[in-house]
């Protein structure tokens, strides 16, 4: 992994002992970068949102609050997880932030153990949840890839139907319903029907009922 590429932990504090406090302690973790913000609007202004990781941040801060911030990114769909660090949080602040989606909310001072576990822990989350859009991604370019005929014979396909009765419903050959399961399945770098179906169940496809053992070959 290089270093453009290790996750990001973005701190958003207007205190500036305690944001340069951790800094300090948070730079000694190995695998992630560490920036400071002394306000949201300092962080919108430079931070891209590209890199993986999360944000700490403080819920009581001058012209934008910690959670006028969570509401902002929810509302501009920047899906980054916080985590809330505050002096000042009462019951209601943390149901308020929970509900909107934060992993945490601790009170300072924080032990150190307790604030980095919730920080790998979001780390952890952002990078699953960026591998998984990804994923998609790239099975979205492989499906777009498919003729509207093997998009026909794949949905088929991954209900577990032979080539045979696959063709009686497209009114093909079986040997051309062959050809196009194959050539498809290769485009989507798929063996089975199982395959198949779960390519259109991460695409949010329709397809229903399929027999395990049934391969590409058929």
């Amino acid at each position: 992994m290089t270093i453009s590429e290790l996750p990001v932990v973005r701190i958003i504090d207007d205190n500036d002992v305690i944001r340069e406090s951790l800094v300090f302690l948070l730079e000694e973790e190995d695998g992630w970068i560490v920036k400071a913000y002394r306000d949201a609007e300092e962080f919108l202004d430079n931070d891209d949102f590209e890199q993986a990781g999360c944000i700490l941040l403080d819920i009581r801060m001058p012209k934008m609050s910690g959670l006028e911030l969570q509401q902002y990114l929810i509302n501009i769909s920047i899906d980054i997880p916080i985590v809330f660090l505050s002096g000042h949080a009462d019951v209601a602040m943390a149901i308020h932030a929970l509900k909107r989606g934060a992993l945490d909310l601790l009170q300072k001072p924080v032990d150190d153990e307790v604030l980095i576990a919730a920080l790998h822990s979001a780390v952890e989350k952002d990078i699953k949840r960026r591998n998984e859009e990804a994923k998609i991604e790239s099975l979205e370019q492989k499906y777009a890839l498919l003729t509207q005929r093997e998009k026909e014979v794949v949905m088929l396909a991954a209900q577990g139907l032979m080539n045979k009765v696959i063709a009686d419903k497209l009114g093909i050959s079986e040997r051309t319903a062959q050809t196009h399961r194959g050539v498809a399945c290769r485009k989507l770098n798929a063996k089975t029907s199982v395959d198949l179906l779960r390519v259109l169940q991460t695409l949010g496809l329709e397809s229903t009922g399929l027999d395990d053992t049934k391969t590409i070959s058929q």
